[in-house]
């Protein structure tokens, strides 16, 4: 018996507890006889050169990932997404889709096209990868894309850069049909499409909830496991996409990133409930409105929540922390149809002995290990290990070999200053003498900090982190355990010789207190009484203040019963 493939129509989508957005899962891949009948066409129309990205662009919207789209806007749809952040029709959608091609060549075949023709998009190789049925050709204005999108159109913010370096002055509209798929490397394998993962989740797994998680440059840190273990105590699943494309070099490159959290996945989650695979988003890099659209994607893919942390989408100093999450007050639940759950910062508080954020915590920065990927990426750079308080070593052992370029210039800096990455991680730094420790009196500047202090702060945090919560929780038990089996027998015995010594020291003191002159015959050799008097009102202080031993006869007084121990039940 042959097993019929899954028809995802209206009907099935009915019975899942998602919807695709705008109501239809796209599908514009051509295969069998219209594949067949598509690469004769693409042998007689003009042709038009795309790179890698464009070609990931062009299966995003094939699949439907990119749902309801079905090809690139024309001109008054692209202005109404570029301005309103809707369609025509009001239904959101944060990033128009364009395509204005670029290259002397390029241009050349775009001045003689008109509306109503086909023309094919093909790649380096001269392989055709989809057509496009032209309805509508206009001028393309980078600026304004620009400034709509990014809020700025400054070329130092990688997004911009990106629109001058690969946008033209004209833009072609119209619907696409895919041919042939661009190869994804080493993650052929573990490719995805929607339709894929809607059979998975709610024919195969039969979830009824499954949050997505877009994560980006770094490798995975406990700031993202907390608010996904966080969200895993209420859905079915986890649905993680790495970003694996428009990476700088600077960054940890995804095959390393992508290996980083699959073992702390295999290690730290339930294998049942997480999934993992890449997600291909070339387009847009950063801004508020990217975490719009990751929203709408993970929609498509079958997600019912995301998860927006602080600085979702930040880049540089042009957003302010949490405007990625304020972005989501300009639309309305129902018309999103994704529950979108939003993180405070999250860090490592020493004292707490876990992740928190400031909503949880009551501890001060003394305390505290703050959370960036970014600075995470520098410590590799330095070639540090990050505290394992704030990345698993699994990831850290990973993703330090990913790095590019490896290390440090050759005046041993990296990207980031050594007091920029210490004031963002570790504030307690500058304040403090050490992670948990006394103020210092005067605070550092992190202007004359170098690679020397965060070699002073990997090592603080490494021998000092973990004893914060421990000593305590011991100190409290010294005092509270009656049955004393947490305080070694050596402690207590080394409490009762100090008793035992300082009576000792009061003894003779109160003797050459007694013997002594009223008046010394030679103040620099001879003590008067008062002074040998100082002397002793001192020892016996220092004999109050350290305490009686707690010794397990000493604790017995702290048991009793107003009963017979055969009536408690």
């Amino acid at each position: 018996m042959v097993e019929q493939p899954l028809v995802l129509d209206q009907e099935k989508f009915a019975t899942y507890p998602q919807q695709p957005h705008g109501g239809k899962l796209v599908d514009r891949v051509a295969t069998g006889e219209a594949r067949k009948q598509g690469l004769e066409t693409a042998q007689s129309v003009p042709k038009i050169m795309v790179d890698l990205e464009a070609a990931i662009t062009l299966e995003l919207i094939a699949t439907g990932v990119l749902s309801p789209n079905e090809g690139f806007m024309n001109e008054q749809e692209y202005l109404s997404c570029l301005e309103t952040g809707r369609m025509t029709n009001g239904l959101p959608w944060p990033v128009p889709l364009s395509f204005a091609p670029i290259g002397e060549r390029n241009s050349d075949v775009v001045k003689s096209l008109s509306v109503g023709e086909d023309v094919v998009l093909v790649d380096e190789d001269h392989k055709p990868i989809a057509l496009l049925h032209l309805d509508d050709i206009f001028s393309y204005d980078r600026a304004h894309r620009a400034k709509h999108i990014f809020g700025t159109t400054d070329r130092k913010h990688p997004g911009v850069d990106a629109i001058y370096r690969r946008m033209g002055d004209t833009a072609l509209a119209g619907k696409i049909t895919l041919l042939n798929r661009p190869d994804w490397g080493p993650f052929e394998g573990m490719r995805m499409e929607p339709k894929e993962t809607w059979q998975l989740f709610y024919e195969e797994q039969k979830y009824t909830s499954v949050a997505g998680f877009v994560t980006g440059a770094n490798p995975m840190h406990r700031g993202h496991e907390y608010m996904q273990k966080n969200l895993l105590e209420e859905v079915d699943a986890l649905l993680l996409l790495p970003l694996v494309e428009m990476a700088k070099r600077e960054y940890t490159r995804h095959e390393f990133r992508m290996l980083a959290y699959r073992s702390v996945l295999d290690e730290y989650y339930p294998s049942d409930r997480t999934i993992m695979f890449p997600l291909r988003v070339t387009y847009v890099f950063a801004g508020p409105r990217e975490a719009v659209l990751h929203a709408l994607i993970l929609k498509n893919l079958g997600c019912t929540h995301k998860i927006v942390g602080r600085d979702y989408a930040g880049v540089g100093d042009y957003y302010e922390l949490y405007e990625s999450q304020s972005i989501f007050d300009e639309f309305t639940p129902e018309e999103l149809g994704i529950d979108i759950r939003f993180f405070n910062e999250v860090f490592y508080c020493v004292r707490c002995a876990q992740p928190t954020t400031l909503k949880t915590c009551a501890h001060d920065d003394s305390t505290r290990i703050y959370i960036s990927g970014s600075g995470i990426r520098e410590l590799l750079r330095h070639g540090f290990m990050p505290p394992e308080e704030i990345a698993r070593p699994e990831s850290g052992r990973i993703g330090i070999q990913g790095v590019q370029p490896k290390g440090l210039n050759d005046d041993g800096e990296s990207v980031k200053p050594a007091g920029k990455l210490i004031q963002t991680m570790f504030p307690y730094y500058l304040t403090y003498k050490g992670i948990g420790g006394r103020r210092r009196e005067k605070p550092l500047n992190p202007d004359d900090l170098t690679r020397e202090d965060i070699e002073a702060i990997m090592l603080d945090i490494h021998e000092n982190a973990g004893l914060i919560y421990k000593q305590t929780a011991e100190e409290y038990a010294r005092t509270a355990d009656i049955n004393r089996v947490r305080q070694p027998a050596w402690v207590e015995k080394a409490h009762a010789d100090v008793l035992k010594e300082q009576e000792l020291v009061i003894r003779t003191l109160e003797e050459k207190v007694a013997n002594a002159s009223a008046e010394a015959s030679d103040e620099f050799m001879y003590q008067d009484r008062h002074e040998a008097q100082n002397e002793l009102d001192i020892a016996k202080k220092i004999l109050t203040e350290a305490g009686e031993p707690i010794t397990q006869d000493k604790t017995a007084h702290r048991v009793w019963n107003i009963a017979p121990y055969d009536l408690y039940y």
